[in-house]
């Protein structure tokens, strides 16, 4: 048993030798590497940057069993000694490598359990924490009408206690009392629970993830309690305009539809959600094959699969619901005004968008920096400095995994909602016309540079190779991303902006003082 990858046959053994911290850092210049191991089998390795090492003909040593706990600074030696130092490195060349230049690379390797649990970890040796997330395939996308809320409810009950921590202050305060951060959310597509913990404390973090995850009570009193709390929070977004318009125009974009509602439901499901549907829930979505952990900080590969197999080996697979697809019910402009007695009227404007996996994405992701991403975008520039409409205007573009939506925000004087609108509607549709290749190259670098530095932090990084995962079923590494930003150009954006930028398929909602939606209406008929 072993793996072939790119011309690489490793003994079963010397698996987790196979990171890119083994080769010298001589030979590291602004390189990834990524090695894909299922059912102990490693079935792909890829170095991927500014250019491609062929490895055909190594060979690595077969080390004892312990090889599991390895460290990279011996695997490092032995990949050395074993095959540089026998002179195997034809194809290094040194005109390749920049000591100027040269990167700390990120490793990101994956396994998957017996019980088809994935296990993605990368290794940060310059960090002192680690940051696990448990990723589950479980949202509102995947519940039924008269479930609507119970991926989120679920969510909940997973803080209140398990047989080890029987009370909701044992299991924050296991993390919470050694510095740590312990968070859950819920969203559409996806549930995650995830903490970060000081180095020493990983073994904890990922006992109490697991925990959580694995061995929660779901006792009556505690369901009931939460039934409450989620109403509460439910209430919370009806005091909150800015909140309440966003879900507004999600309705909008799709209606009577997953997508469409709050991901927590409604008061009148989660009235009905009993302790049994929630169990039943729980044992259906949350089965390892729909599930992904992920792990990042200063710890090796083997030590977390090992945690893992020993903590999971009882796991055993449910049947997940499907995702419910995203149904494009797009017909006409669509209007739906709230009227609040608010100081502030605050409006989004949205359009349907493209799916996380299109191949527009990245051309998108920059027509929206420059729309309204930052201090220098148009929105900003146009709407607050120069003409101090909004203290608060941006746009942001949402992914899903067969739809999307483009929405621009804005938060005004209830007698300026009309003016600001208008002057949103022309900034949308100048991009028909092209972005210059300066503006282009500046949305470039924001893009790049934000990607970069949330790259530093440990939870980040978990973030990024878990949801991409489980979402995606592969991980594109940073240097991936950031070749594919810069591979847009001022053509590829004109094209997307003129394919999505419809006046007919506008969609807008709106908070405020207003006991009609005619003005809004007239203004977006043009």
């Amino acid at each position: 048993m072993g793996f072939m990858a790119a011309g690489v046959r490793v003994r079963p053994s010397a698996l987790w030798q196979a990171t890119l911290g083994c080769f010298p850092q001589r030979l590291l210049s602004s390189n990834r590497i990524a090695i894909m191991v299922q059912g102990g089998l490693c079935h792909q390795a890829t170095i991927l940057g500014r250019f491609s090492l062929p490895i055909q003909g190594v060979f690595l040593p077969s080390p004892p069993r312990a090889s599991h706990r390895l460290s990279l600074t011996a695997a490092r030696a032995s990949i050395y000694n074993n095959v540089i130092a026998k002179g195997r490195e034809p194809w290094f060349r040194s005109s390749l490598y920049d000591h100027r230049k040269a990167s700390r690379a990120t490793v990101y390797l994956k396994s998957v359990l017996p019980n088809g649990l994935r296990v993605l970890t990368s290794w940060m040796p310059h960090t002192r924490s680690v940051s696990i997330s448990i990723y589950i395939g479980s949202g509102a996308r995947y519940e039924a009408p008269e479930q609507a809320g119970i991926s989120h409810f679920v969510e909940h009950l997973l803080f209140k206690g398990t047989a080890k921590r029987p009370l909701p202050e044992d299991v924050s305060g296991a993390i919470e009392n050694l510095g740590g951060i312990l968070n859950g959310a819920t969203d559409r597509e996806l549930t995650v629970y995830w903490c970060k913990v000081a180095r020493p404390h990983f073994l904890t973090g990922m006992d109490v993830l697991l925990d959580m995850a694995h061995h929660s009570k779901f006792e009556p009193a505690e369901v009931e309690k939460e039934r409450r709390v989620i109403i509460e929070e439910l209430n919370a977004v009806q005091d909150s305009p800015a909140e309440l318009v966003g879900l507004m125009v999600d309705e909008l974009l799709w209606p009577d539809q997953p997508l469409g509602r709050d991901v927590g439901g409604s008061k009148d499901t989660v009235s009905s959600i009993s302790q049994e549907m929630l169990l039943d829930y729980l044992r259906q979505q949350y089965d390892p094959r729909n599930a992904v952990v992920s792990v990042a900080g200063d710890v090796e590969h083997g030590e977390v699969v090992q945690t893992l197999e020993a903590a999971l080996d009882d796991w055993t697979p449910g049947r997940p619901a499907p995702l419910v697809p995203a149904q494009d019910s797009h017909d006409g402009q669509r209007v739906k005004v709230v009227n609040r007695k608010t100081e502030q009227a605050h409006l989004c404007l949205a359009l349907p968008g493209i799916s996380s996996l299109h191949p527009d994405r990245y051309a998108l992701a920059l027509l929206n920096v420059v729309l309204g991403e930052g201090m220098t975008s148009r929105l900003f520039l146009e709407v607050r400095e120069r003409r101090g409409l909004a203290y608060d205007v941006h746009s942001y573009v949402s992914h899903f995994l067969d739809a999307g939506a483009v929405t621009i925000y804005a938060g005004v004087d209830p007698k300026n909602a009309v003016a600001t609108l208008k002057v949103v509607l022309e900034q949308l549709l100048r991009l028909q016309d092209g972005i210059p290749e300066d503006e282009l190259a500046r949305a470039k670098e924001l893009t790049k540079g934000r990607m970069l530095l949330r790259m530093e932090d440990t939870r980040a990084v978990s973030s990024w190779i878990g949801g991409q995962e489980l979402l995606m079923g592969k991980v594109r590494t940073v240097d991936e991303v950031v070749a594919l930003v810069e591979a847009v150009t001022p053509e590829d954006v004109r094209r997307v902006a003129q394919a999505l930028i419809k006046p007919d398929c506008l969609s807008l909602a709106v908070v405020g003082p207003f006991r009609r939606e005619t003005p809004f209406q007239r203004l977006l008929a043009g």
